[in-house]
């Protein structure tokens, strides 16, 4: 197999696993890897504003609204109004949501970044500077993305 070959194989079984684990999240607990980091950050850190959420996993707070709306239908999420301030929203997990949490198993990310930190600086630096060369080569350093390892539509 040429060398080209074997570096998509390789990038195809990243998206592959990727794609598995996704699909795994979202049989066993109905959440996707976003939603479930959303939730992760509002456990943390009740009454967090959206703007904060948005920072901490770098999605535009457009994107956390809309996830947030999904997470409140199904009554996950609950945002409540500041009572001194009307401009602060705080974000809250319901008790469902809470429940759900518990026994979500970990992010694909979290095992990730658990194997990654194991790693030498300079292996750290070299993945890192691989990839993003990779992703120039595929026309994708342009492309908004959080640190999520998720497929489809955040």
């Amino acid at each position: 197999m040429s060398k080209e070959e074997q570096l998509l194989v390789a990038l195809r079984r990243v998206i592959r696993a990727i794609d598995l684990r996704s699909k795994q999240l979202s049989r066993d607990i109905g959440l996707t890897g976003p939603q479930l980091m959303i939730m992760q950050n509002i456990a943390k850190k009740p009454g967090i504003m959206v703007r904060e959420i948005a920072d901490s996993i770098n999605l535009s707070a457009a994107t956390v609204t809309n996830i947030l709306d999904r997470l409140e239908t199904r009554e996950l999420t609950t945002r409540i109004r500041s009572t001194t301030d009307k401009r602060r929203v705080g974000v809250f997990l319901t008790t469902q949501g809470e429940t759900i949490l518990e026994t979500a198993p970990r992010p694909l990310q979290d095992h990730f970044i658990e194997r990654f930190s194991q790693l030498k600086e300079w292996e750290q630096s070299q993945l890192v500077s691989t990839m993003q060369r990779i992703a120039s080569m595929m026309d994708a350093d342009g492309i908004d993305a959080a640190p999520v390892l998720e497929v489809g539509n955040i």
